[in-house]
C-alpha cells in the first residue's frame, strides 16, 4: 500500500534552563488537526512518552550469528581440503597445484574488486541500526486530538508489540487551539533525547503545529513530502488490534511493586531451554501467582487479587518485551492486565492518573499482528444496511467517542448491528477500540479510507470459508441453546475430507469456543483465529436458522 506525507518542516524541539518546547509537524494533506498545551505531569508525561519511544525501536526477532568470517575462510580452504583428499593420487599433483594457483590468482582479484563493495554495504547497514535507525521505521507514530484526550499509537520493528499512550486534557494546563482529528507527525529519534531533558521545574509545551494548514500553495521550499510503501502486514497489524481488545479476557491490576519483581526475576537469569513463558494462576478473591517456566519459580502476588468468578491458568510467551514497562513502573498507579487466552495476545495498561500507557503484545514475538490471528471474525458477523452504518459512523463523528450502547440509544439500531458495524469500521481503519475506557474511537488510520476491495476478506481462512458455502458443502448437525448461548456442531466437506466442527456463540455473538478436525486447528488451536470451517458453518446458522445475512457492510 502507497501512502503520500507533506510536512511543513520537521518536528523541533528546544530545551533552556526555564522550559522545554516540542513542536510536531503534521502531515498537511490530511485534514486540520492541531493542539497546544502545556504539560502539567512533567515527569509521568516524560516516563510514558519514552515507553513508546521503546515500543518504536523494539525488534526482538530472531538475529542469526554473523558467519561470513567463517564461510569466507571455508572458501579460502577448500581448495586445500580438495588436495588432502586426493594427495594419494600423485599422478594428478602437477595439475591439482596449477589448478590451485589458478583458483586462488582469481578469488584475490574478486576479493580486491569487491571488498569495497562489501565494506560500503556492512558500513551502511551497521550506521542505519545503530545511528539512523529512523531508515528502519516503516511509518511515523498516529496521532489523534479527541475532546477528552489526546493519544499517540504507534507498532514495533518486529510489529508484534503496539503501543499507546493517552493523555486526558486535565494533563495539560492552559489549553490552546486545537481541531479534532488523526494525523501522521514527523517523529524523529533525535526527540527522544530531548524528552529525557523533561523536568519538573521547567515549563513543558506540547504543540502539534497548525501553522503547515495554513499554507495554501506547495512551493513553500520548506515543504517536505515523503511516499512510503507499507507492507500489507502493517496495516493489517494495526487493524487487529482493535479486535482483540473487544475479546473476553480475564481481567485483574497488579500492583507495579508486582510487575517489576516480574521484570527482576526475567532479567536475573537468561533461559537456555524451553518453555520460554510466564503462567498465570488466576483463582477468585486469591492472590494473583505467576510461574516463570522453565525454572518454575512461582511468584505469589498478595497485593494483587483476582476479582473474576472463573479460575484460570493463562500462559503467554514472548516475555521479554514486558521491559518495555520497566522505565513507567515507578511513576505508575496500577498496572491492569488484559488475558485473552494461552498464546492469545494480552494488554498492560499503566495507569498513571491522566496519563495510560498500553502495551499490546502478540501471542508471542515471531508471531506478529498480521499474523497473530483474525480476530474481527471473532466478532459478531451480521450485515448492517448502508444507510444503518452511515448513521452508526455519523453519531460516532459528533460524539468522537462512545460506547456501542450509546450508538445504539442515539441511533435506534439494534446493539448486535451496532457492534458489527464498528467492526467492520475498525477493519477500514476508521474507528479504534480504546481499552482504556471500553469506547469505540473515531480514528482515520489514512488519509484515504481503505478500499472495500482490498478489506473483502480478512484473512485466507474467510476466503476459503466463502468458496466453501458456495459449493453447498457445509452442513449443521445439532443445536443447542441455553440463555442465549448457542452451542452448533456441524460438518464441512474439504478436499475429500469431512470435518467435524463444534462452536459456542455467545448471546453478543461473538464466537466464544471453537473445535474443528482440521489439521489448521490442531497445529493452531485459536492462537490465529478460527479456521475456514468454523467461519463457514458459523455463516450458514446465522443465515439459514436465523435469517441473518453475515457479510459486513459496504464502507463508503
Amino acid at each position: 500500500m502507497n501512502f503520500a506525507y507533506r510536512f511543513l518542516g520537521s518536528t523541533s524541539a528546544s530545551s533552556d534552563a526555564a522550559s522545554s518546547s516540542f513542536a510536531f509537524a503534521p502531515d498537511t494533506l490530511r485534514q486540520p488537526t492541531f493542539f497546544t498545551g502545556k504539560v502539567a505531569r512533567h515527569l509521568a508525561f516524560r516516563e510514558a512518552i519514552s515507553a513508546l519511544h521503546h515500543v518504536v525501536v523494539s525488534d526482538l526477532r530472531f538475529k542469526p550469528r554473523d558467519r561470513t568470517a567463517y564461510f569466507e575462510w571455508l572458501k579460502q580452504n577448500e581448495a586445500n581440503f580438495l588436495a588432502e583428499a586426493t594427495a594419494q593420487s600423485t599422478a594428478l599433483k602437477p595439475r591439482i597445484a596449477d589448478l590451485q594457483d589458478r583458483i586462488r590468482g582469481f578469488d584475490r582479484e574478486r576479493d580486491r574488486q569487491m571488498k569495497p563493495f562489501w565494506a560500503a554495504r556492512q558500513a551502511y547497514f551497521n550506521y542505519l541500526y545503530k545511528q539512523n535507525r529512523d531508515a528502519w521505521i516503516v511509518l511515523d507514530p498516529v496521532i489523534t486530538v479527541h475532546p477528552d484526550e489526546i493519544f499517540f499509537e504507534c507498532f514495533s520493528l518486529d510489529e508484534s508489540s503496539y503501543g499507546r499512550l493517552s493523555c486526558d486534557h486535565d494533563v495539560f494546563e492552559g489549553l490552546g487551539e486545537m481541531a479534532f482529528g488523526t494525523t501522521n507527525i514527523d517523529y524523529s529519534h533525535a526527540l527522544y533525547d530531548e524528552f529525557q531533558k523533561i523536568r519538573s521545574y521547567r515549563d513543558t509545551t506540547l504543540t502539534i503545529d497548525p501553522s503547515g494548514f495554513e499554507v495554501q500553495t506547495g512551493d513553500d521550499l520548506d515543504f517536505r513530502e515523503e511516499k512510503i510503501d507499507l507492507p500489507d502486514s502493517w496495516v493489517r497489524g494495526f487493524l487487529q488490534v482493535s479486535s482483540a481488545m473487544t475479546l473476553p479476557a480475564h481481567v485483574f491490576d497488579l500492583h507495579p511493586v508486582d510487575m517489576a519483581n516480574i521484570l527482576t526475576r526475567l532479567a536475573q537469569k537468561k533461559e537456555k531451554a524451553g518453555p520460554r513463558s510466564l503462567r498465570f494462576v488466576l483463582k477468585p478473591d486469591a492472590p494473583v501467582e505467576v510461574v516463570i517456566e522453565p525454572w518454575h519459580e512461582r511468584l505469589t502476588f498478595r497485593r494483587s487479587i483476582y476479582r473474576g468468578t472463573a479460575p484460570a491458568e493463562i500462559r503467554i510467551w514472548g516475555r521479554r518485551r514486558l521491559a518495555i514497562l520497566g522505565r513507567a513502573l515507578p511513576l505508575a498507579r496500577s498496572v491492569r492486565v488484559h488475558l485473552t487466552g494461552t498464546g492469545l495476545p494480552s494488554f498492560f495498561v499503566v495507569d498513571f492518573g491522566g496519563l495510560r500507557f498500553t502495551l499490546g503484545l502478540s501471542g508471542w514475538t515471531a508471531n506478529d499482528w498480521s499474523s497473530a490471528g483474525q480476530f474481527d471474525l471473532l466478532a459478531p458477523r451480521h450485515k448492517v444496511d448502508n444507510d444503518s452504518a452511515q448513521r452508526i459512523f455519523a453519531a460516532l463523528g459528533k460524539s468522537h467517542a462512545a460506547s456501542a450502547a450509546e450508538l445504539a440509544r442515539q441511533t435506534g439500531v439494534d446493539q448486535a448491528l451496532v457492534h458489527a458495524a464498528l467492526t467492520s469500521y475498525t477493519q477500514a481503519g476508521r474507528v479504534m477500540f480504546d481499552l482504556d475506557k471500553s469506547l469505540y474511537r473515531l480514528r482515520e488510520l489514512t488519509r484515504e479510507p481503505l478500499s472495500a476491495a482490498q478489506l473483502r476478506f480478512a484473512s485466507p481462512q474467510e476466503e476459503k470459508a466463502d468458496r466453501l458455502i458456495g459449493a453447498n458443502l457445509v452442513t449443521i448437525g445439532n443445536i443447542d441453546r441455553n440463555q442465549g448461548v448457542r452451542a452448533i456442531s456441524g460438518s464441512v466437506l474439504d478436499n475429500a475430507r469431512t470435518e467435524q466442527v463444534n462452536l459456542v456463540i455467545d448471546d453478543d455473538d461473538r464466537l466464544v469456543e471453537a473445535r474443528c478436525s482440521c489439521h489448521f486447528y490442531g497445529h493452531n488451536k485459536m492462537m490465529r483465529g478460527p479456521c475456514e470451517h468454523m467461519l463457514a458453518l458459523r455463516r450458514i446458522f446465522h443465515s439459514q436458522v436465523e435469517g441473518v445475512a453475515q457479510d459486513g457492510p459496504t464502507i463508503a
